[in-house]
């Protein structure tokens, strides 16, 4: 007798970014698999899949975030909950997808008795049963090496990229610290631009705190486009944009990954000097945040891709021509 292996994908989604999961599936046209999410009287949450997995290849998509009056620790724990009950249901597989990793700042001790939380959360989902992480443009590439097992750091470059281009001929990529020159570097390459530093100074012992002190670059008369991985409370963002100002540019525009918008950010974003900022959807915009200067794109296809070259054991690189690895 001769056994055929049957593949089977499952594509599920916590109640964190459930409109980008539903993006997601449409791209893939597969259903959303049936999830029944619920908390007990004291706040603990349930999860339970409604549909059978066993031998399945499941990929739980899970934005780490506030929404709807959950924290994110809300939604981390309902993520590992949801990738325990599908370990418990015997899936084959278990890939965890967090389009935003939630604590991946705190990557390593940047001062005495301090925690990296960032590798604490990896060896959550690896304890919980995921066998695999995908994530977009993790806040640094050492988060890699925290997960003992493959992980796919994807990149909205292409997205974001496609977008800038539309925004003038006589640009510069700005990168608004020195952390964040590679990256900024990347786009000037793939955008055909110059690049310029905002040199900037953080309060030592403060959080969200920041000084911007001078520009490396020529942006005299010029368009600036500041790149970076997320805007939080945008303290950096805005200070690099009033630098970029007074030293002549003639338009600054903002280009990031996640928008987290914490605290006074809206605020600091709609006075500031920037013509726009332009985000995509790794993190949910409740009403509250979004304002005129805000434009959206969407991630939801290449983490369809991401997802489609998984399942299928084909490369991931090649859908970023190998650049999400640099």
């Amino acid at each position: 007798m001769e056994l055929v292996s049957k593949k089977r994908l499952h594509v599920a989604a916590g109640r964190h970014n459930m409109a980008l999961a539903e993006k997601v599936a449409a791209y893939l046209d597969v259903p959303l698999a049936a999830m029944q999410i619920s908390e007990f009287a004291n706040g603990e949450i349930h999860c339970r899949f409604r549909e059978s997995v066993r031998g399945g290849d499941i990929f739980i998509i899970q934005s780490h975030c506030e929404e709807d009056g959950r924290s994110i620790n809300d939604a981390l724990m309902e993520h590992l909950i949801m990738v325990d009950a599908g370990k418990r249901a015997s899936a084959k597989r278990i890939t965890a997808v967090m389009p935003f990793y939630g604590y991946g700042r705190q990557d390593r001790k940047a001062e005495g008795r301090e925690p990296i939380t960032a590798k604490l959360m990896a060896q959550l989902f690896k304890s919980a049963g995921a066998s695999r992480l995908v994530s977009v443009d993790l806040h640094s590439g050492q988060i890699q090496g925290f997960f003992d097992g493959p992980v796919d750091h994807l990149t909205a470059m292409p997205v974001l990229v496609d977008h800038i281009r539309t925004l003038g001929d006589d640009l510069v990529i700005v990168s608004p610290d020195a952390g964040r020159v590679k990256v900024a570097e990347r786009y000037a390459n793939q955008v055909g631009a110059d690049l310029a530093i905002v040199h900037k100074r953080r309060v030592r012992g403060e959080k969200n705190m920041v000084e911007a002190k001078d520009v490396v670059g020529d942006v005299d008369g010029r368009c600036c486009v500041l790149i970076d991985d997320m805007i939080d409370t945008a303290g950096t963002i805005v200070a690099a944009a009033e630098q970029l100002k007074e030293k002549g540019a003639s338009q600054v525009f903002a280009a990031t990954t996640h928008a987290v918008f914490s605290g006074p950010a809206v605020d600091r974003l709609k006075n500031s000097e920037l013509e726009k900022v332009v985000i995509t959807d790794t993190l949910p915009l409740p009403p509250e945040k979004r304002f005129d200067k805000v434009e959206v794109l969407s991630v939801a296809s290449i983490l369809a891709d991401t997802i489609d070259a998984v399942f299928e054991d084909t490369s991931v690189s090649e859908i970023f021509d190998g650049k999400n690895q640099s």
